[in-house]
């Protein structure tokens, strides 16, 4: 089967969606598919290829194609931006092949123009014109959350056009960490302190004020650091919060070796956000569970769809001082703490990439026989 995969983000980007889809690209590849991935060329200040950057088998072919680059003028400037890079695109795309993306827009724009095999993975419960016309007339839809399968469910998606996918992690990656003393010395971090590490993105519905508050309740020889956000997000963390280590973006083939820096790993995602407590399946989540080292999450259902109380210490949401509490029962116990970090290990090997992609291609390929079947 040829795929083309079609996602409209600069590549390789900082952001956790461009792992997601490179690693979901090499998978169908590994699964024996033809891959193609289409992207706009766009300003980037990353160098080098996704391959390299992400550190990723050759095994698919990236595409550029030239778009109008006003993605960061506001909501009307990616709108432009975002048809201009489907017109580009719908050139490269051949007649019968399978085509996947993440944008419902731009695979609202290859329907409209005749597209028949559409795959459309949602990740954040969109429901716009686009959205609902992708819903009805695709072929599939991948979700990556239960919440998100009963969230188009109630609005009418046939259920037979759904199937969860959760995110994934690369074990291999992570299979000889970095030393906890070597990872420290590397990143700049204190040899004679508990370390709660966060990596990811310091957006909104990240609770990363939660986690910041929390800092200043925990003990004087326990340090919070985080890894991840822009400079103008640190910088206004940073005057609210000086107890707290910002590490900054680090390149992505770093993520083991720095999370091997920690003694707990912490993720902090807000309860007042509906794709953070009912749709997100956080990368962060599989790696930080791949890491061995004990979690400290907060209880929200997107999160329960993974881990229980067995593997991680799971915390009311949005609460400075649950965390904090959390943190210190994680630290106290470094017994009860292993136990569960090593169950979560033990759970993660269910969330490999190629068993995501083998079963996103296994129902794919039903719904395209049935689809093929029923039209004659």
């Amino acid at each position: 089967m040829n795929i083309t995969y079609v996602a409209n983000v600069r590549m390789p980007t900082e952001n956790a969606h461009g792992v997601q889809i490179a690693k979901t690209c090499e998978a169908f590849a590994r699964a024996g598919e033809t891959v193609t991935l289409i992207v706009p060329k766009r300003r980037n200040s990353l160098t080098g290829s996704p391959f390299s950057y992400y550190g990723i088998k050759e095994n698919f072919t990236v595409v550029y194609v030239p778009v109008l680059d006003t993605a960061l003028w506001g909501k009307l400037g990616f709108l432009l931006e975002t048809l201009s890079f489907a017109h580009a695109a719908l050139s490269r795309i051949w007649k019968g092949e399978l085509l996947y993306g993440r944008d419902e827009i731009v695979l609202a724009f290859f329907i409209l123009c005749g597209a028949q095999n559409v795959v459309w993975e949602s990740h954040t419960g969109a429901w716009n014109i686009a959205a609902r016309y992708v819903a009805r007339r695709g072929q599939a839809i991948v979700v990556i959350s239960e919440g998100l399968r009963k969230f188009y469910l109630a609005r009418g998606v046939a259920e037979r056009k759904l199937v969860v996918a959760r995110d994934g992690v690369s074990l291999a990656d992570f299979e000889n960490p970095e030393p906890k003393e070597t990872s420290r010395r590397r990143l700049g971090l204190p040899l004679d302190k508990k370390i709660v590490l966060y990596v990811g993105g310091l957006g909104g519905r990240k609770g990363i004020d939660t986690l910041c508050k929390a800092a200043a309740l925990l003990p004087h020889d326990c340090n919070v650091a985080l890894i991840g956000g822009i400079p103008q997000e640190i910088e206004r963390f940073k005057k609210n919060y000086p107890r707290v280590i910002f590490l900054g973006r680090r390149d992505y083939k770093e993520l083991p070796r720095n999370q091997s820096a920690a003694d707990v790993l912490v993720l902090p995602n807000t309860a007042e956000n509906i794709v953070s407590s009912q749709f997100t399946s956080p990368l962060k989540l599989f790696t930080y569970m791949a890491a061995r080292i004990p979690i400290v999450a907060s209880d929200l259902p997107s999160i329960r769809e993974v881990l229980d109380d067995t593997s991680a210490y799971l915390v009311a949401p949005d609460d400075a001082e649950a965390l904090a509490r959390g943190i210190a029962t994680a630290l106290s116990d470094e017994s009860a703490a292993r136990a569960k970090a090593e169950a979560a290990y033990v759970k993660v090997s269910e969330f490999d990439w190629q068993k995501r992609a083998e079963k996103i291609l296994a129902f794919v390929r039903e719904r395209l026989f049935v689809s093929v079947r029923e039209n004659g």
